[in-house]
């Protein structure tokens, strides 16, 4: 590619690595919320939640309840963040 021609990610499987967050919202369990999510993290999301045959919101909802559950709860956005680096993370070790 030469110096200074736009970067084309539209070859790449994934968004950007490096491209900023973008918000969404999504409903969980009747509410409605915004989450902010580089899009490789929300590739990654819609990808495990076609893996597990759910809607994306209802994946969302299920790593809230993990992330409630946990002695000091992190927000949303970085328990998404988490839930899916170890989620890849254990594939990797399968």
């Amino acid at each position: 590619m030469d110096q200074g021609d736009p970067v084309d990610s539209s070859h790449e499987p994934m968004g950007s690595p490096f491209a900023p967050p973008v918000k969404r919202s999504v409903t969980i369990a009747g509410h409605q919320t915004a989450i902010s999510l580089e899009p490789v993290f929300w590739d990654a999301l819609r990808l495990a939640a076609h893996e597990a045959q759910l809607p994306i919101n209802a994946l969302i909802a299920r790593i809230d309840v993990m992330r409630m559950a946990a002695a000091n709860p992190p927000n949303l956005a970085s328990a998404i963040r988490c839930w899916l680096f170890a989620t890849v993370s254990n594939k990797d070790n399968n």
